[in-house]
């Protein structure tokens, strides 16, 4: 589950993260009020206006935007809250605005000069092991270093079984070239960030940057945080934060009837059970010269109303010229399968694109009886091979 920036921030100064301070405000009005509170609370003259979506990249596309007056903050604030903020990360269409974050301006002039650092704790799946991926090169794009400056970009594996331990966070502040109190303060930023990662079961801590301030404070001036969705039961007051605004409408609306449904980019429809299966089933997809519209996986009860759920989700789809169904029959009956179908297709009226489904397993050749004498124009096949060469076929 992904979390905006103020959520992230929330999690990470809970766990004792210093981070760049900021008020939520849904209107510019709000905005005003925030940074006048701002203004109170810590001496920032200038505010920093952010939009909050689900995207990196928002400065690149005019999310973040600096306020030196409170005239600014409002016209600044009005100016993004509503906007569709296209970004790198984004679709064409962007993503909508509904609230900004109201931050302080954490780059005041003092006795040296700031420096940004990149830093995440995600986990090594080559080595099965958490690891802090860090670089002198913050505020850009972590990719653009690795491709330009691999040379720069430092990591730290953490053994499970002893965590994070203390000559780690020292090599890590040791590496970014700091000394006296920034290095003190590094080690302690690390030590926290690592905890927090965690004890919050997350699956991604991406600080960009990681700020030196002129007064050799080490804070969180951004932070993407994506928690373990399968971990969610154990923190009631994360799953709070869920903004389903920010989320794909069909999956969000797959996910409440208990269906695990992802949306791509392609023509052809999949509905099949098992993740195995499905994934089998996006590659055949792709060697028939078609491709896969969704990964649809209906589980072990497909019944006639889940497979009427299933199709309808991707039937919103306006792209889909084509679905194929493939099932495999060991939990559930194959002719259970069919019969769903059959019901699913007749409650449902006129499906407008043609359907292939595969049957195999427990009573396989009932199920297929049962297609090819309902009278409806669902194509049945037995073959995997033969179910490709069908989506082929009506592609053509």
């Amino acid at each position: 589950m992904n979390l905006h920036e103020y959520q992230g921030k929330q999690i990470l100064n809970s766990f004792g993260v210093d981070i760049q301070r900021g008020i939520v405000a849904q209107t510019a009005d709000e905005a005003v009020e925030a940074a006048k509170k701002l203004t109170e609370e810590t001496g920032t003259g200038w505010h920093v206006i952010k939009a909050q979506v689900h995207a990196g990249g928002r400065g690149k596309g005019g999310g973040v935007k600096l306020a030196k007056n409170l005239d600014e903050v409002k016209e600044l604030a009005g100016q993004i809250i509503g906007m569709n903020l296209i970004t790198p990360q984004t679709s064409a269409e962007g993503k909508k605005v509904h609230q900004v974050l109201v931050a302080e301006d954490v780059y005041y002039p003092g006795d040296n000069e700031p420096e940004e650092y990149y830093m995440s704790v995600l986990l090594n799946r080559a080595t099965g092991r958490n690891m802090i991926m860090y670089s002198t090169e913050g505020g850009m794009d972590i990719e653009t270093v690795a491709e330009e400056t691999p040379h720069l970009i430092f990591t730290e594996e953490i053994d499970p079984a002893a965590g994070l331990l203390p000559f780690q966070a020292r090599r890590i502040a040791f590496n970014l070239g700091l000394s006296g109190v920034a290095f003190k303060g590094m080690v302690k930023f690390v030590n926290a960030l690592y905890t927090a990662y965690v004890k919050s079961d997350s699956s991604l801590f991406e600080i960009n940057p990681v700020l030196k301030t002129s007064d050799d404070r080490v804070i969180a001036v951004d932070a993407k945080v994506t928690l373990d969705g399968n971990a969610l039961y154990r923190h009631k007051d994360y799953l709070e934060m869920r903004d389903k605004r920010e989320e794909n409408p069909v999956e969000v609306e797959a996910g409440e009837v208990g269906l695990n449904y992802v949306d791509l980019d392609g023509n052809v429809g999949c509905m099949v059970n098992g993740a195995g299966l499905a994934m089998a089933t996006m590659d055949l997809i792709k060697q028939a010269g078609g491709e896969p519209a969704n990964f649809l996986d209906v589980g072990g009860t497909a019944d006639a109303e889940r497979v009427e759920t299933a199709f309808n989700l991707i039937l919103k789809d306006p792209n889909v010229k084509a679905i194929l169904v493939n099932i495999f029959g060991g939990i559930v009956r194959c002719d259970r399968v069919a019969q769903g179908i059959v019901d699913a297709y007749k409650n449902m009226g006129t499906i407008n694109v043609p359907i292939i489904v595969r049957l195999q397993g427990t009573n396989a050749d009932i199920a297929k009886d049962l297609i090819d004498n309902s009278g409806l124009d669902v194509q049945s096949a037995i073959e995997f091979q033969e179910a490709a060469d069908k989506v082929q076929a009506v592609l053509a």
